[in-house]
């Protein structure tokens, strides 16, 4: 079942695929080709009728038509072996669509699930393991310099994400968004916040109130709560959007702008808890 933390990671991930290939080179050793063009492609797997093939996100190293590598993307919350299965299958799959190499990275803000799923995944198929790249709380840096925040926004959140209850990494995240464009900065800070702690999430919202924050003008404050408004309705349009796509229905152009230029809270959320159990778009927006 999609969560919070399962919607924001993902979206972090598909708005800069680069960092699934950064990860990757940085943190694990694996040789992504660099420099080559990293944009998401479909995570549809099925082969046949059914709900139990799509993975979370599939990013292509290398243009469309040529690619160099292939990345899938897992955000693991918890101990499920029948997730095992499934992502023997999607590497697999993967493998055979593109003829390159194939990485799956899961990511587990537990550390208990991450020891879990570092596990070699054995198959009935003579030969083939599949050894995962698990991205768990000892791997995840803690980024406490400024400008490093500011230049991975997105690995700073998920720092926050992992150690939070030490207060330079939260400092250093709000600091760097004082470099970030204004009408980016919302968006960052309700990634860090929706992924936060309880902990973590009263050190950011203690550091935003305060007058040492470096967005501290009237205006500045006035533009970066509307902005931070607006990011939460993208979110929650996000969100559904992830979830849509979860359970398997496709989604026309004209409806996604529907969803994306929706920036009524309340509808998001009416939206979001019937696309839970929906089977179609009907029954998430037919009594609208």
């Amino acid at each position: 079942m999609p969560s919070v933390v399962h919607d924001t990671l993902n979206s972090l991930f598909r708005n800069r695929p680069e960092l699934a290939a950064e990860l990757l080179r940085d943190r694990f050793g694996v040789h992504v080709p660099p420099d080559a063009p990293v944009h998401v492609t479909t995570s549809d797997f099925n082969d046949r009728p059914s709900r139990d093939s799509q993975a979370d996100t599939v990013i292509l190293v290398g243009s469309s038509r040529d690619p160099l590598h292939g990345i899938i993307v897992e955000i693991q919350q918890d101990v499920d072996d029948s997730k095992r299965r499934g992502l023997a299958r999607y590497a697999a799959a993967l493998w055979l669509r593109l003829d390159r190499p194939v990485s799956v990275l899961v990511v587990c803000p537990n550390p208990k699930v991450a020891a879990w799923a570092a596990e070699p995944i054995r198959t009935t198929l003579p030969g083939y393991v599949l050894s995962a790249e698990v991205l768990g709380p000892a791997l995840i840096p803690k980024v406490t310099d400024p400008a490093q925040a500011a230049d991975n926004p997105e690995l700073a959140a998920i720092s926050v994400m992992a150690h939070g209850r030490h207060r330079a990494v939260v400092t250093a995240f709000m600091t760097a968004l004082e470099k970030v464009p204004l009408d980016h900065a919302p968006h960052y800070y309700e990634y860090a916040h929706r992924l936060a702690s309880p902990a973590a999430r009263r050190i950011l919202e203690e550091i935003m109130s305060s007058t040492t924050w470096p967005v501290y003008s009237p205006f500045a404050r006035e533009h970066f709560g509307k902005g931070l408004a607006e990011g939460r309705t993208e979110g929650q349009a996000e969100s559904l959007l992830t979830v849509i796509h979860m359970r398997g229905i496709t989604v026309p152009g004209e409806v996604k702008e529907r969803i994306m230029s929706c920036r009524d809270h309340d509808q998001l959320d009416t939206w979001l808890q019937r696309a839970v159990g929906a089977t179609s778009l009907d029954e998430i927006f037919g009594a609208d």
